[in-house]
């Protein structure tokens, strides 16, 4: 028996809305979260047009060809930083005719094992053995309103056939999905090598994380100041309430982080010495939310997904800035602002989505930017502006040329001659003193920043 696709009733009203307007097919993504016995998708999201693909959409010689897998995968990864923790990319869609309802097969295969490799490339996490790797693919026609709903295996892209699954509406899906936040303060000391000449400064930074995200991956998990065991059920002890299917109840968790530093000598990792041309320093207070389903949620469940909403967020704001630095030639200085968070909440949901602002940035331009990518209508007032600006920095000190990761091979790499400090202004005497005082009393990360 195939999986079962929980689906919000908006979704259909959108896909049923979307009209070709002469183009061979639209494509796009499904929004959701996976959990072992069933499926939930929440929101759906077109592929923006690209301007000169418009004519050959229009009269394309073979019609599957001209679905631009590279364009699709971009718009997932663009939209992956938007979700906060526990929603993911579940799959694609596509609209076509009737008569081209055969044409896709074989293109959407191949696109959705695409994007779930292209969204997890740079994930300082990896799946579990235990976890739902089934992806979906839906075809609607848009003449019958017909649609062919089918999963695939991702772990086997060779061998993975489709299997059909089951797709079901139902009206206020996540109107009283329960949302867990807490707020990390990070302390990052990223050296830069100069042994390895191919590193460049994207790469370190990138290692850098992931030793800091085992750190988060091993740590203790407060929620509403208590350790609960992973395999109780998260709603335990807590009061229910009704909920009317167009009443959007809100149910909030406090969740504090306690990364434990391993004095213990029989922890003790050994030591080496590395020759750097400088470094970089992440510090800092980020804002993260997760959100799960309010269907018998376990706490391990939970738990996960706050802690990838923390790896997430830290590793797409450095990303973005590299971009930024690499796209606006930004002039050389000790420190860079990392961009803060933004929330807008999705119409009728308890759920919110992100996205992520530079001190220079409109409120408009976060707007439009939504509005591109998820192709949802927002207002300006609904946007909820997570941190404060310029609460934190991004800042490195190098002797020699460190390089930005490029993937266009034809253009040069830039130089950054300086450190990345993501920082926040504090008295640095008080910040010195602090840290003393943790390492002699290994408590976490976040007793530290407070």
């Amino acid at each position: 028996m195939g999986r079962t696709y929980i689906v919000e009733e908006a979704v259909g009203q959108y896909l049923s809305n979307i009209n070709l307007q002469g183009k061979a097919f639209v494509s796009g993504l499904l929004i959701g979260q996976c959990s072992l016995q069933k499926d939930y998708v929440i929101l759906a999201t077109r592929t923006p047009s690209k301007e000169e693909q418009n004519e050959s959409l229009k009269h394309p010689k073979d019609k599957s060809d001209s679905l631009d897998e590279e364009w699709v995968t971009e718009h997932a990864n663009q939209v992956s930083r938007m979700l906060p923790g526990g929603l993911l990319v579940l799959g694609v869609f596509i609209i076509t005719t009737l008569e081209l309802a055969n044409d896709f097969q074989n293109a959407l295969r191949r696109l959705v094992f695409a994007v779930e490799k292209s969204v997890n490339k740079k994930k300082l996490w990896s799946f579990t053995e235990e976890e739902v790797s089934e992806r979906v693919t839906l075809h609607l026609c848009s003449t019958t309103k017909k649609i062919f709903c089918r999963t695939y295996d991702t772990r086997d892209p060779k061998k993975s056939s489709a299997r059909p699954a089951d797709w079901k509406y139902q009206n206020g899906l996540s109107t009283s999905w329960l949302s867990l936040e807490c707020t990390v303060h990070i302390n990052i000391h990223i050296p830069l090598s100069t042994t390895n000449a191919s590193y460049t400064l994207e790469k370190n930074t990138k290692n850098g994380l992931t030793r800091w995200a085992k750190q988060i991956e091993n740590g203790v998990f407060l929620i509403n100041g208590q350790v609960k065991d992973e395999d109780c059920d998260l709603l335990q002890g807590q009061k229910k309430s009704s909920r009317g299917n167009a009443q959007v109840t809100r149910q909030s968790f406090d969740v504090r982080v306690l990364t434990q530093l391993l004095l213990n000598s029989d922890h003790r990792s050994t030591a080496a010495v590395q020759i750097c041309s400088g470094s970089i320093n992440l510090k800092g207070a980020v804002k993260c939310r997760a959100y799960i389903h309010n269907s018998k949620p376990k706490v391990k469940d939970a738990m996960q997904a706050i802690k990838r909403d923390i790896l997430n967020t830290v590793a797409d704001r450095c990303e973005i800035l590299f971009e930024d630095l690499l796209l606006n030639e930004i002039p050389e200085k000790k420190g860079y602002p990392l961009p803060h968070r933004v929330f807008v909440p999705i119409p009728g949901s308890t759920v919110m989505l992100c996205d992520y602002k530079f001190d220079d940035e409109s409120a408009e331009e976060i707007r439009d930017h939504f509005i591109e990518m998820l192709d949802q209508i927002i207002q300006i007032e609904d946007l909820e502006i997570a941190e404060e600006i310029n609460t934190a920095y991004m800042s490195s000190s190098m002797d020699s040329e460190a390089y930005l990761d490029n993937t266009d091979d034809e253009q040069p790499k830039q130089p950054i001659k300086t450190t990345i400090i993501l920082k926040i202004q504090q008295n640095i005497g008080v910040l010195t003193a602090l840290a003393v005082a943790v390492l002699a009393a290994g408590v976490s990360f976040h007793y530290f920043s407070d």
